[in-house]
């Protein structure tokens, strides 16, 4: 038998850490009301937004998607809605 030493409890620790995620989804509207200040706040909070896009997307996301993606973090147009990321937290297409 080989001498394997397995800490459970430092494994533990770690996961724990590692799985500490902060933040909730948030839903909106996209329609130039809310001022794009807002939305970096909210996203560099770690929360997701989902935003019912009511307009032009590329206009109405001009003023906060270059930061958002300069900062590692994610936008996608899907059917409607603007789905924006924090850094980390990545958006799965592979089903489309």
């Amino acid at each position: 038998m080989s001498d394997f030493d397995l800490d459970l409890r430092t494994v533990e620790e770690h996961i724990d850490e590692e799985l500490d995620i902060e933040g909730s989804i948030v839903l909106g509207v996209l329609d130039g009301t809310t001022p794009a200040d807002e939305w970096l706040e909210s996203i560099s909070n770690g929360n997701v937004l989902v935003l019912n896009v009511d307009g032009d997307v590329n206009e109405l996301a001009a003023g906060f998607a270059r930061d958002i993606r300069e900062s590692g973090g994610n936008l996608v147009h899907f059917r409607g809605f603007l789905l924006v990321t924090p850094p980390g937290v990545d958006v799965s297409t592979d089903r489309l």
